[in-house]
């Protein structure tokens, strides 16, 4: 006798968005088994109980996790299943650029579009670069153009430029060539991001302007093609001029902060300056004092970890200069070692506020 509370293979599947081919094919997969099977018939009966399931195995099928990620999952705790779709996201994200990439590739070679030579870089200097700036970019649905990098040159230097309207930093390269002439544009943040290995590997790269994508020839003659954004990137001048006057400069070595921040990975971290000297502030510990000099009266300063310590973590060279203008006013943090980086970078409030 069937379970009259069961429900048919074609009544489950329209309450959990599965057709009857695919719940026939999860069972064979031992991913979803029916709750009863008839003997004589062989037709297959389904609780409400398994409804829940049924649905967490379409979504994941949805974002194309592979059916035996799918077995982990369900046997798997919550931390490992979110784990397991963490790795998944990952996965699809990089192949999205790759997608991309071959799609500019493929589009490019439609026609022979214009290019003109901007410049020539160091491959791991444009990559270290890319990697410095790329973390004050965000993916905003309404401003796209805040995951883009601003590439601007002239003669004497290159700047890449990223802002998410928080933060802002931008890195000046010094290249292998001089640069001919001017020429400014918006690259496609995640583009950058997909290429950044192979310029890793290429002694020099050449920089070539087109009108709808940048190539950046490799050493061995490969163009990786980046898009180019057409939105209006924010004036990033505008803010730094209208920033107010520098109150207090702190000059540090890198390593000693960024260590500190690594291995107490606070929520907030404080900078003081008394006397001439500046020392960290990190919640339950010691008052820490920092190899380096300080000018300006006294001053405590408190940033969010995830605020401070990508902007010193990514900072060039072994000593760092901060700007700063009071407790409530952006901080620039500084450094400089075969071209410079500036990052801005927002106080926030005391531990006890």
């Amino acid at each position: 006798m069937t379970d009259p509370e069961l429900m048919s293979i074609g009544a489950f599947a329209k309450l959990a968005g599965l057709t009857a081919s695919a719940l026939r094919f999860y069972d064979d997969a031992g991913l979803l088994r029916p709750e009863q099977v008839a003997p004589l018939t062989g037709y297959r009966f389904y609780s409400a109980s398994q409804v829940a399931r049924a649905a967490q195995l379409r979504r994941l099928r949805e974002i194309g996790m592979p059916l035996p990620a799918i077995g982990e999952f369900f046997t798997a705790g919550a931390e490992e299943a979110a784990r397991l779709i963490d790795e998944q996201v990952a996965r699809v994200t990089t192949e999205a650029a790759g997608v991309r990439q071959a799609a500019e590739t493929l589009k490019a070679s439609l026609g022979q579009e214009p290019r003109r030579t901007i410049c020539v870089l160091p491959g791991p200097v444009l990559a270290a670069a890319v990697d410095q700036v790329l973390a004050t970019t965000v993916h905003d649905p309404d401003a796209p153009v805040l995951s883009g990098v601003r590439l601007e040159t002239d003669t004497g230097s290159v700047a890449l430029t990223a802002t998410d309207r928080y933060r802002l930093a931008t890195r000046t390269l010094v290249p292998a060539e001089p640069a001919a002439g001017s020429w400014a544009g918006t690259l496609a943040g995640d583009d950058l991001r997909a290429m950044t290995s192979r310029l890793r590997r290429s002694r020099t790269v050449t920089i070539e302007a087109g009108e709808r994508t940048l190539g950046i020839r490799t050493a061995g003659g490969t163009v990786l093609h980046c898009r180019l954004l057409t939105e209006d990137f924010p004036d990033h001048r505008l803010l730094l001029d209208s920033l107010p006057a520098v109150t207090h400069r702190v000059t540090a070595g890198k390593r000693q902060i960024v260590r500190a921040l690594e291995r107490w990975a606070p929520e907030r971290a404080g900078l003081r300056v008394s006397g001439g000297r500046p020392s960290l502030l990190l919640p339950d510990q010691d008052e820490m004092a920092l190899d380096g000099s300080a000018t300006g009266p006294g001053l405590t300063i408190w940033f969010e970890l995830t605020t401070l310590y990508p902007a010193l973590s990514h900072a060039i060279g072994g000593d760092v200069l901060l700007d700063l203008r009071g407790p409530d006013q952006p901080a620039t943090v500084r450094s400089a070692d075969d071209g410079d980086l500036t990052t801005l970078v927002m106080p926030c409030r005391t531990p006890e506020s």
